[in-house]
């Protein structure tokens, strides 16, 4: 075998490695601060999971020193991400969890579980219809109902 065949076998052996190759660590939606700022997709996976594209809908850069970047969930809600030299501050729902910490990173995947579950926000629309269809079954459910028959009023002669 000459130099130019083994070459040209090992290009399309590397050729036919690297077209079979998926890359699973970038999330499907490109969010533009993930390519920016590699440490935030690695505080994002520690969070949620490696699929946290499921559960955000956009991130927001919102100051540049500390560097902190909002996180909107699919459900409407969201929570901060501020850069600490070591490590990520998660600020849920008031709180703050230094990532960095086990027991704290614990705490916080446990409350961002509580975040995602509070379902979806509803438009002012649909609350306004989900409002008059709940008060039309309280409605229907008291019209079903047969009337309390009333007692007697008593009279005095009967006392």
């Amino acid at each position: 075998m000459t130099r130019e065949e083994l070459r040209d076998r090992i290009r399309t052996i590397v050729k036919s490695i690297y077209q079979d190759r998926t890359d699973l660590d970038m999330p499907k939606a490109e969010y533009d601060e993930i390519t920016k700022f590699p440490q935030l997709k690695q505080a994002l996976t520690d969070l949620l999971t490696p699929e946290f594209d499921m559960f955000i809908d956009t991130i927001d850069y919102v100051a540049p020193k500390p560097t902190t970047f909002r996180i909107n969930l699919k459900n409407g809600e969201n929570f901060m991400l501020v850069y600490d030299p070591r490590s990520f501050v998660a600020k849920i729902e008031g709180k703050k969890y230094y990532i960095l910490n086990l027991n704290e990173l614990e705490l916080a995947c446990i409350a961002l579980a509580r975040l995602l579950s509070y379902g979806e926000s509803l438009s002012p629309e649909e609350a306004e219809a989900a409002e008059t269809a709940a008060a039309e079954t309280t409605a229907d459910e008291f019209d079903t109902e047969e009337p309390a028959e009333e007692p007697a009023e008593e009279t005095p002669e009967e006392l």
